[in-house]
């Protein structure tokens, strides 16, 4: 080692340095450490510029410092060592004083600072620092620190971004968290650390640690708002950098005034696209196997949601603005004449409706878990059901309901801002009212203040002027009737005396029938108020009855003595009602006044048959008895309804038999349902019922015929009074029930086929009314448990009669201009699978056990279940497709092809049922030849809706477009116009339609898929530059998008070739093709960024996509555009009607706009060969300039006809000239 430090020496006492540089840089790194420690004042080595030559002066400073700390120098050569380092600092680069601050840092936690001489070299390290302009040091992630260190370590990092770097600091303070979470969720998820060699970070403490971060980080975006603009910068490009730190983040800066609106508009987009996303992905097999599963913003938002209840008061606010601000946007809206556009279905299926619950989920957790913020929450609630009277307020009523169910404790502490609500009651929609005083029931048992304010609030409305505050009253009395349960009974003479008991000492029965008592007497003055109010009055009763049988008696008391104002009780008198009473009239106006007779009536009979017995029972049986004999005796001209009668709507003679036939048919209903259950199946009681029924089809068949004499047919079917359980009761024993003992008695009732068809028609008719409104008329109809036990009842009697006996057999069916009763079964089924999957989408698997009596079904045995009926209706659709075109009864058929779209959404895509269902389907479809357009397009959706979830459709879209260009030909071929091709080509037009509204669904994935892309990649771009560009989409990707497009193209080239008819099937194709040259120049867009960051090679496929864009479809599609023009200039002489121009304008637009797609394609395919050096135009044929077009043949015979006109003129002018001569 002596020589190398006498060659240094000498080679240092000459004048150039070029020698010694070069023998230095010779060295091995031990050699130099052997040196320095001699030769310490050689700064020439510290000079040397060269990545190599920064790490060996790095090195000395990492051996001269330990050097000067272990003492076996003297004090004057190390102090030398150190005034020398110190020159010489401001010469190392940012990473080598970035470690030397790491060196002294740990030295010092270790105790390694003997002597502290070196300390001296400390502060000029962290100045030359501070005074970098940018650092790049590790790997931009954060060491594993103790948790303590995280917040200071967070704060610095922050502070060294006001020198730059702001997004490098603030993506690696997120990703941190962003780990740590994910770690944190995957040992929950499997019970232990999956890295046994790294400690696990207590879930309190970490969450703690986030909250200080998120503080930290907020005050550095109040001080920097250039800090602010890039965090918010890194989320809108794509919602999938989203974690549950961030969302908290994002919330935090939310309190700041000027980044509030630009937060919550980007949170409301990530959330509304991020649902769109799933469903989306959810609806296409395709995607589904393209991508990894699926990102959800809202699992994010309720995990910080969960996470705020450590302490992160400064987040929770922007919780409850986000919330409100989510149910405020997204909430149903009010549609034509205030009815609700979207709140029918109880279950949240569209990305608005899911993005509305969301908002409410955030809401009911946060009133769970913070405490300072539940009165603002209830308030704001409690305002929004007040204000919001012209719209649907259903998801407001749905969160209140939550929250009083979850914390109704929490709530009474509130309890004055809800009797503040009360007050409004009289003044707000009937639904809001409903829904308010159904959500406090729990309140009003537990708060005796909350009672008697909404009791004294009630009496106020039950004398409103306006008819929805008479209705709430109505209502809120008859919730409190059926939640005050009454255990005792009084004396009819004690209720005065009843009325006095103090109800405010304690809940008891005695007290709650004195309450219930009160009520009564208060629902009394009803009685003489509009028929509204009585109806709702007399349907209530009935519900109040079963929840609180006590009060049987002093209901049917009032019902009773209501009753005998419309009957009559001389027996010798016909009819056995007074009907005159039962309306009003103002002016030439006629109003129904009492419902008495259709409801009140119903009711009682509801009623009469409870355990107990009641004096009021003999009264009521002999009145129905009296009725019941009388009204077999009437005739219709005892009621002036006979068939002489007016029945227009347009008098109020009309009007007035029109109510009075309504009431009329109602009491026959309600007469036949009390016959019906006192009957016990004697036959002489059936055969009375059939007399009703008679009478009761009478006067229906009067009303139909008069009704539909007019212009506009004005009959509409009245809604039956029978309830629902009776009619499944009484389907079941005309369908079901072969017990020998009845069968004598049931014969009377199986031999009407009208009392059959009546039987069913209801049914389907009860069915209808629970699918449009999730309730119906009458006992039960608001009970949801009830009536699905009807549902099953009926699904099992229907399904039976439907398969055991086949429409073909009906041979009066189909004499009749009407359905036959399988149509009508069928049409029951039908409506029961769409209501179940809808209004209980939990419940068809138990729909489906019923029917065959299995109450526990597991998962395979359901799929099982499924399929079996479903193979049952397919076999009755081959049974139809079988019988040949005179037989086939195209209503039954569509009905059936529409139960099998419902069952199969029940089979999971991956089954081998799914796959046996679609094979079917396609062997139907393609052995199928029916001319029917209703149920080949029925047929051709049921295709394609599981097909898209088994694989992609692009195949089954180029078949079907081939067989429709080979079915109506060229569109230089001639057609004859013969009435059966007329016919065939309605029914391709009809399917051009369908499968192209199929091809646009498939643009929607691929134009998605780009767009995904394009966003990833301009992350990408804009990230710290360590994510090289790359040229292509992943290879599967690219793959992908290329194979959709190209099949497209093909497909779409058979159809621009195809003779399609001028119409909205011309319009929708020239649509479809400019959508695919916009989709083409998107992606030649994406390349054309890609390349003007990174030199390479295009792909292949893509190269071959743009080959066959130019050379087959760009060419068909001005041949397209030319068939098109010469269909308009030929429809524009035989235009008559406006309908027909204006379609005729439709297309004429549409045909510049392609052209200008396909013009703006190739303009960026120009750009794109230019920037990746490779001529794409080769494959594009000149186009033909569309601003005039010169025709060959046209022009050739205007030519013509002018030379012949100037012969003309010759020959007439010739001799005029030659008499001038003479």
């Amino acid at each position: 080692m002596r020589a190398e430090i006498d060659k240094i020496v000498s080679l240092s006492d000459g004048d150039s340095t070029a020698e010694l540089q070069t023998y230095l840089s010779s060295l091995k790194n031990d050699q130099v450490i052997t040196v320095n420690d001699q030769v310490y004042k050689s700064d020439l080595e510290l000079k040397i510029s060269t990545t190599e030559g920064s790490n060996r002066r790095l090195l000395v400073y990492q051996h001269c410092i330990p050097l000067c700390e272990s003492g076996d120098l003297q004090t004057e050569v190390a102090a030398d060592i150190i005034g020398l380092l110190m020159l010489e600092t401001r010469t190392l680069s940012g990473p080598s004083l970035a470690q030397l601050a790491s060196l002294f840092v740990d030295a010092i936690k270790v105790g390694k600072m003997g002597s502290g001489k070196s300390l001296e070299l400390f502060p000029t390290v962290l100045t030359a620092l501070a005074a970098c302009e940018a650092l790049s040091y590790g790997k931009g992630k954060c060491k594993l620190l103790a948790l303590q260190e995280i917040p200071p370590l967070v704060y610095q990092l922050l502070l060294l971004s006001a020198k730059g770097c702001k997004k490098q600091v603030l993506d690696g303070i997120i990703g941190y968290f962003k780990d740590q979470d994910v770690r944190q969720e995957e040992e929950q998820k499997h019970g232990e650390s999956l890295d046994l060699e790294v400690q696990s970070i207590p879930q309190d403490q970490l969450r703690h640690v986030e909250g200080t971060a998120i503080l930290h980080i907020v005050f550095a975006i109040r001080l920097d708002h250039e800090l602010g603009r890039e965090f918010l910068k890194t989320f809108k490009m794509s919602y999938s950098d989203l974690c549950p730190f961030s969302v908290a983040l994002l919330l935090s800066v939310a309190r700041i005034q000027r980044y509030e609106e630009q937060v919550f508009d980007l949170l409301k987009g990530a959330i509304i696209k991020s649902f769109k996303d799933e469903q989306l992905q959810q609806g296409s097999k395709f995607l589904q196997d393209l991508l990894p599963k699926h990102c959800s913003v809202a699992q994010m938002i309720l995990d910080t949601v969960k996470n705020s209840v450590f302490g992160w008061d400064h987040v929770t606010q922007g919780l409850v603005q986000l919330g409100f601000f989510l149910m405020d946007t997204f909430g149903p809206k009010p549609g034509p004449f205030g009815k609700t556009t979207d709140g029918s279905a109880t279950i949240a299926r569209t990305p608005t409706q899911q993005s509305c619950k969301l908002g409410g989920q955030m809401l009911l957790q946060g009133f769970k878990i913070h405490e300072p913020i539940r009165g603002e929450i209830l308030e704001q609630v409690l305002n929004r059901l007040v204000t919001k009277t012209a719209s649907p307020v259903s998801h407001y009523l749905d969160l209140f309901s939550d929250i009083v169910i979850s914390a109704p404790m929490i709530l009474l502490e509130s309890s004055s801002k809800v009797t503040e609500t009360f007050d409004h009651l009289s003044y707000l929609p009937l639904a809001t009212v409903q829904g308010l005083l159904k959500a406090v029931q729990p309140l009003l048992k537990v708060s005796m203040s909350l009672k008697d304010a909404l009791i004294l609030v009630l009496r106020k409305a039950m004398f409103s002027s306006q008819l929805d505050g008479r209705k709430s009253a109505v209502t809120g009395f008859l919730l409190l009737l059926k939640n005050f349960k009454v255990l005792g009974s009084l004396a009819s003479s004690q209720c005065s005396q009843a009325i006095q008991v103090d109800v405010h000492s304690r809940f008891n029965s005695a007290a709650n029938e004195a309450f219930c008592l009160e009520i009564l007497s208060s629902l009394r003055r009803c009685l003489g108020q509009q028929a509204d109010v009585r109806l709702m009055l007399y349907e209530g009763f009935y519900d109040v009855l079963r929840r609180n049988s006590q009060l049987a008696s002093s209901i049917m008391q009032t019902l009773l003595s209501q009753l005998r104002r419309y009957y009559e009780p001389e027996q010798d008198l016909l009819p056995p009602v007074k009907l005159e009473p039962c309306i009003t009239a103002h002016g030439d106006q006629v109003y129904l006044q009492e419902p008495l007779v259709l409801s009140s009536i119903f009711v009682t009979l509801c009623s009469c048959f409870s355990e107990e017995e009641e004096g009021y029972q003999s009264e009521l049986q002999t009145i129905l008895e009296s009725m019941t004999r009388r009204m077999i005796k009437c005739e219709l001209e005892d009621f002036e309804l006979d068939k002489s009668a007016e029945f227009s709507l347009g008098s109020s003679v009309g009007v007035k038999n029109n109510i009075y036939a309504v009431l009329v048919m109602g009491v026959y209903e309600v007469l036949i349902e009390y016959n019906f259950i006192k009957a016990n199946y004697s036959k002489s009681c059936f055969e009375e019922l059939m007399q009703l029924f008679n009478c009761y089809h009478k006067l229906s068949e009067i009303l139909k015929e008069k009704s539909g004499k007019g212009r506009v047919p004005s009959h509409k079917t009245p809604r039956s009074l029978l309830s629902m359980g009776f009619i499944s009761t009484l389907l079941t024993v005309l369908f079901r029930d072969s017990t020998q003992s009845k069968e004598e008695a049931l014969l009377v009732l199986r031999s009407s086929g009208e009392f059959v068809r009546y039987a069913v028609s209801v049914a389907v008719q009860k069915i209808q009314q629970l699918e449009e409104t999730g309730h119906t008329d009458g006992p039960d109809g608001h009970n949801t448990d009830r009536t699905f036990r009807f549902l099953c009842d009926m699904t099992s009697v229907l399904m039976w009669r439907y398969t055991n006996i086949p429409s073909v057999v009906e041979e009066a069916g189909k004499k009749e201009k009407r359905s036959s009763l399988s149509l009508l079964c069928l049409e029951g089924l039908l409506r029961i699978f769409t209501t179940c999957q809808q209004r209980y989408p939990d419940k068809m698997a138990q729909l489906l056990s019923n029917m065959e009596d299995d109450p526990e079904p597991d998962d395979g045995s359901v799929t099982e279940m499924n399929f079996f009926y479903i193979r049952q209706f397919q076999r009755a659709l081959f049974t139809q497709l079988s019988g040949g075109e005179e037989e086939f009864n195209s209503k039954e058929a569509q009905l059936l092809v529409s139960i099998l779209s419902v069952l199969s959404r029940q089979l999971k895509p991956s089954s081998k049922q799914f796959v046996q269902m679609i094979t079917w389907t396609v062997k139907i479809c393609k052995e199928t030849s029916f001319e029917d357009p209703a149920f080949s397009k029925g047929l051709l959706s049921l295709l394609f809706n599981l097909h898209i979830l088994y694989k992609s459709p692009v195949g089954l879209l180029l078949e079907l477009c081939q067989d429709i260009h080979s079915q109506l030909g060229d569109i230089d071929q001639v057609h004859t116009t013969a009435v059966w091709y007329q016919l065939f080509t309605l029914h391709s037009y009809t399917l051009n339609l369908l499968v192209l509204s199929q091809v646009d669904r498939v643009l929607d994935e691929v134009d998605w898929l780009i767009a995904r892309k394009k966003s990833q990649t301009a992350s990408d771009k804009s990230g710290s530059g360590k994510k090289p560009l790359t040229l292509t989409l992943t290879w599967i990707n690219e793959k992908a998008v290329t194979l959709q497009l190209g099949t497209l193209l093909t497909a779409l080239n058979e159809l621009v070739q195809t003779a399609v008819l001028s119409g909205t099937c011309t319009i929708t194709l020239l649509r479809e093709l400019r959508r695919i040259y916009t989709i083409l120049t998107t992606l030649v867009k994406y390349y054309i960024q890609v390349c003007a960051t990174q030199h390479g090679m295009l792909p292949a496929r893509f190269e071959k996509l743009v080959k066959l864009s130019g050379s087959h479809l760009t060419p068909q599609c001005y041949s397209f555009i030319t068939y098109v023009q010469v269909q308009l200039s030929s429809d524009k002489e035989f235009m008559v009607m406006d309908l027909t121009r204006a379609k005729l304008l439709r297309e004429t637009k549409a045909i510049p706009d392609l052209i200008f797609s396909i013009e703006q394609y190739e303009k960026y395919l120009i750009t794109l060969s230019k920037k990746s050096k490779v001529n794409l135009m080769q494959y594009m044929k000149l186009s033909t300039s569309r601003d005039f077009r010169i025709n060959a043949a046209t022009l050739d015979a205007a030519l013509q006809e002018q030379d012949d006109s100037l012969e003309e003129a010759e020959e007439t002018q010739e001799p005029k000239q030659k008499k001038r001569k003479q």
